[in-house]
């Protein structure tokens, strides 16, 4: 848990690049997440080192005898122009030409190409690399919340239509779909990577026992080597999870998480944030997961490759259409990337494999032959399961725009669709989004989790409440139309009046009592 200290250091942090100069909340988030980076392969250095010293093997050194001056212990106490100098000059040409092995290196090498240091004065790199080093990166209890607290700080929207999303917002989403220890789980607009860490957080939860608490592998106590202290099982405790086993750490490591944008710097920031939450090496890549290029680089994820997907795609933005893939304009002919993205993910999902996906309102009730396409797509071909509609400010100060969240299971035909009406999240809608009591989102997941579909044709399914049951056939004879305010009834109270005489004889009444106690006050006087 993040404290009120720590919070502090951040603010002041961010308020020396404001007042250096460097106002774009992206651009200081990505020029902090390169010091970070500088901070951390250094601080992977020094454990490697020690551990070869303690077990006499060796390892793959992330700098050789002639780069040790841009380890991070040796060049922070540099002063400004030396600094400055070494910075721009070695230690960034170094992070796009750095070929290391070890996990981190491997995972940053394809986004660390076009690293540029955008800090211009010197005095401001001095401060930065201070306040970075004083940081608490070596706890992994922290280290993740510390991250999420600098990215909380993103509070513009991009040109494309990408925000961040509410943590509370993907937290449901995530509880929802509930994946297991085997699952592959897939962001195709990964963004500051939000989905992938809060689900990688609810694997850890769900697969560490109520008496044990999260922790990393440790390499010693009381001096000596730990793996000499104890068996086989015990080792397998010094999992994070304890529940969990090595081989599927592994799995969590290296083959769970993955992750694609077309923004550079997102990845940049989204690597960073999946390694300080814990996740060795996630399968980050570069790449519009739109185009044809996806399914010529990456043809196992581009068709029936993931359990889960979990994602906020773009609302807008620029589309080249001849760049789109064919198989995505089969199924829906257009433009708006918010139904090609839905289809992408019909695409990438195994049979079975479930989706919970944010999409504007439009997707739901839009007239074109697109938007009617895609929900007999989602109704016809798959298992629809529900359509949670949000508040229009759950996105704000980023966009006021109304949003749902569809669910669905690839595979079959929907036969009845969940509907809730989400009306609180437990913020303000305005732009401050300041915490509020009303919150329906642990009702939304609990609801979910016991819908019973055998109460849709009962007089249980009564539609004037948050959640109800829709039928396919209710759904067909409305074009597919999915929006809530289509089914949902509402109940007018009938307003019952006093005969108007009656009113007029109480207004009488009232005047002659307001005349009395005049009277009775001039009497007084």
């Amino acid at each position: 848990m993040i404290t009120g200290q720590l919070k502090s250091k951040i603010d002041k942090l961010w308020e020396e690049f404001w007042t250096g100069g460097i106002t774009n909340p992206l651009t200081v988030v990505e020029q902090i997440t390169f010091l970070m980076y500088a901070r951390l392969l250094d601080m992977n250095e020094q454990k490697d080192e020690k551990l070869a010293a303690r077990t006499n093997k060796t390892f793959t050194h992330r700098f050789n005898e002639k780069q040790q001056h841009l380890r991070w212990q040796n060049f922070r106490h540099l002063g400004a122009d030396k600094l400055y100098k070494l910075v721009k000059d070695e230690l960034f040409p170094f992070f796009s030409e750095s070929s290391a092995k070890d996990n981190e290196g491997s995972l940053f090498a394809e986004f660390m190409k076009d690293a540029q240091l955008m800090i211009q004065k010197q005095s401001l790199l001095v401060k930065a690399v201070e306040m970075v080093n004083d940081l608490p990166l070596e706890n992994s209890d922290t280290k993740g919340d510390l991250y999420e607290y600098l990215l909380s700080k993103l509070t513009t929207a991009g040109i494309n239509g990408q925000f961040r999303t509410p943590r509370h917002i993907i937290r449901a989403m995530v509880e929802m779909l509930d994946p297991g220890i085997h699952s592959r789980i897939c962001d195709p607009s990964t963004g500051t990577g939000g989905f992938l860490v809060s689900a990688y957080e609810y694997v850890l939860q769900k697969y560490t026992s109520p008496d044990s608490v999260e922790r990393e592998p440790l390499y010693e106590l009381d001096g000596k080597p730990l793996l000499d202290l104890c068996g086989k099982q015990q080792q397998n405790l010094l999992y994070s999870g304890d529940l969990i086993t090595p081989e599927q750490r592994s799995h969590i490591d290296t083959d769970m998480f993955h992750g694609f944008d077309f923004d550079a710097t997102m990845l940049r920031v989204a690597a960073m944030n999946l390694v300080m939450h814990g996740i060795k090496q996630p399968d980050i890549h570069y790449q519009d997961t739109l185009s044809q290029n996806f399914k010529e680089r990456f043809p196992k994820e581009a068709k029936n490759g993931f359990d889960i997907i979990l994602a906020n795609p773009p609302f807008k933005g620029s589309l080249d259409e001849e760049d789109v893939c064919p198989d995505l304009l089969r199924k829906v002919k257009t433009k708006k990337t918010e139904l090609l993205f839905v289809a992408l993910i019909e695409n990438m999902l195994k049979i079975g494999g479930q989706s919970a996906t944010i999409v504007p309102d439009g997707v739901l009730f839009g007239s074109s032959n697109a938007h009617q396409q895609l929900r007999q797509l989602l109704v016809e071909k798959n298992q629809l399961e529900a359509v949670i509609s949000l508040p229009s400010g759950v996105f704000k100060p980023y966009a006021g725009v109304s949003t749902a969240i569809l669910i669905f299971t690839k595979g079959g035909s929907t036969d009845h669709v969940w509907f809730y009406d989400l009306q609180a999240d437990g913020f303000s809608l305005d732009d401050k989004r300041a915490p509020i009591k009303n919150n329906d989102l642990p009702d939304l997941v609990a609801s979910y989790r016991k819908r019973d579909k055998t109460k849709a044709t009962t007089a249980a399914n009564d539609r004037t409440q948050k959640a109800f049951w829709v039928s396919k056939a209710d759904i067909v004879g409305n074009k597919y139309d999915l929006s809530i305010n289509r089914y949902k009834e509402v109940v007018y109270a009938q307003q019952h009046y006093d005969d108007p005489k009656v009113i007029l004889s109480k207004l009488v009444a009232l005047e002659n009592d307001i005349l009395a106690d005049l009277k009775a006050l001039e009497d007084m006087l």
